[in-house]
């Protein structure tokens, strides 16, 4: 009987990342993601998966970003039992994020109960913190460059992949079908995380496209962040600034504390960080020193870049300061979190400032507040856009299409076939070509839903 991979999530958009692999009776789910940005994306998340949660045998999860894991709570719920594989990183980031997750729900959703804007009766969290915490349980670490098998007979390991903490590259080998999922790419001269490693030998490759039709500029973050913290400290306003609170969030305080040390921004130009699952995350970093590239100096210098806020009461608090000052808030696409109760007061005045950090996919506030937009839609209300929009184009964590050809080229031999996902459909489309073109691999763009043999 052949290898079939479907393509729950991660096929036509860059989020909701789910493969799920086939073979005899045997399932295995290769990342658990939620959906993120457009309407008729998210409602994915309430619909229920075309296959049985309880008849899925495993789940191997690249990384711990929320399109990446972020489904894992309500697969539990729904009957899932079934052991959980991921690097040390990743389980521990699992552990700030999903509870997170499930709170932020919670809060949102009483919010627009509380508020009355919510379309449904009472409005509902997709899962709550219970649900994150009893999944944790389930998520079990894995050293990388070490095999393990999910379901007896299936070999797997994992290699670096560079991004966040404890992201990696799966290698599964199933029915001697050597499967390569590339996980989200970091970029090899990212400013915080070492370098993806070499990919190995395999017959089909999974590679993400989410930068797939476009080159990352050659100007590093700190270079292109300092005017920008300089206009704002010169006229006394405030930058609300949207980060993934894994990764871009820790990127952004290396950043600043670098720009302090050199006299680059005012030495006292306040930063706060406003996340908890961003404080929590940036603790890990001296825990977990081999993924990523900053010396314990560095690494204790970016923890001190912000004043770390956790409460909602000091959250609140911030309200009653005057600038100049910067607060970076989850969520990085302004898709809930408390970036948009910051983003409420004071994206309407021309001396604030929006600081875009990365990718804002489509449908997202994120996006359309890049696009130009001059109202957004928060809480029910529309907030008008009249502060400075600055959107960063060096600091993605992702591998540019450039970098992922590379890391395809090194390849020991060519693969037989080659599912180009996690991508807009320009970007897939954009990529697939260049593979066929210059690696002259067999490459396509599944579709979502669709069912592929290995």
């Amino acid at each position: 009987m052949s290898v079939n991979i479907t393509f729950l999530g991660g096929a036509d958009t860059v989020t909701g990342s789910k493969f799920l692999v086939q073979h005899e009776g045997q399932s295995l789910l290769v990342d658990c993601g939620l959906f993120q940005g457009y309407k008729q994306l998210r409602l994915r998340n309430w619909r229920p998966l075309p296959v049985v949660p309880g008849q899925i045998h495993a789940v191997i999860l690249t990384h711990a970003h929320l399109d990446h894991s972020g489904y894992l709570p309500l697969l539990a719920r729904e009957g899932f039992r079934g052991r959980v594989h991921a690097t040390a990183g990743t389980r521990d980031l699992c552990a700030i994020l999903l509870p997170d997750s499930g709170h932020i729900q919670e809060e949102d959703a009483a919010f627009a109960n509380r508020h009355g804007f919510s379309k449904h009766t009472p409005a509902l969290p997709l899962y709550t913190r219970r649900d994150a915490l009893d999944c944790l349980k389930q998520i079990h670490g894995v050293p990388f460059n070490h095999s393990f098998q999910p379901i007896r007979g299936w070999n797997a390991s994992f290699t670096p992949a560079g991004h966040i903490l404890g992201a990696a590259s799966v290698l599964l080998d199933v029915a001697g079908h050597r499967i390569l999922f590339s996980g989200d790419l970091g970029r090899p001269d990212d400013l915080l995380m070492n370098p993806p490693a070499v990919p190995p030998a395999a017959d089909t490759v999974l590679i993400e496209s989410t930068y797939g039709d476009r080159q990352h500029p050659h100007e590093d973050l700190v270079v292109e962040l300092g005017p920008a913290l300089q206009r704002l400290a010169a006229r006394g306003g405030v930058a609300v600034v949207p980060v993934f609170a894994v990764g871009r969030a820790q990127a952004l305080l290396h950043a600043i504390a670098q720009l302090k040390a050199t006299g680059a921004i005012p030495h006292g130009l306040p930063v706060f960080l406003d996340s908890p699952m961003a404080v929590h995350t940036t603790n890990l970093f001296t825990q977990h020193p081999d993924d990523h590239r900053l010396s314990a100096r560095e690494a204790q210098a970016m923890a001190h870049a912000a004043t770390m806020v956790e409460t909602t009461d000091q959250s609140k608090a911030l309200a009653s300061r005057h600038g100049p000052m910067v607060i970076l808030a989850a969520s990085g696409m302004a898709t809930g979190g408390r970036v948009l109760h910051h983003l409420a007061l004071y994206a309407g005045n021309h001396r604030n400032m929006v600081i875009l950090t990365g990718y804002q996919s489509p449908g997202t506030r994120g996006a359309r507040i890049a696009s130009g937009e001059k109202t957004v839609r928060i809480h029910g209300q529309d907030v008008a856009i009249h502060a400075e929009v600055v959107q960063l184009q060096s600091a993605s964590a992702h591998a540019d299409a450039n970098q992922l050809l590379a890391w395809l080229g090194k390849m020991p031999r060519p693969p037989g076939q080659v599912y180009v996902v996690h991508g807009d459909m320009a970007a897939s489309d954009t990529l697939r070509q260049r593979i066929e073109h210059e690696l002259k691999w067999r490459a396509i763009v599944p579709e979502h839903g669709s069912t592929w043999p290995v």
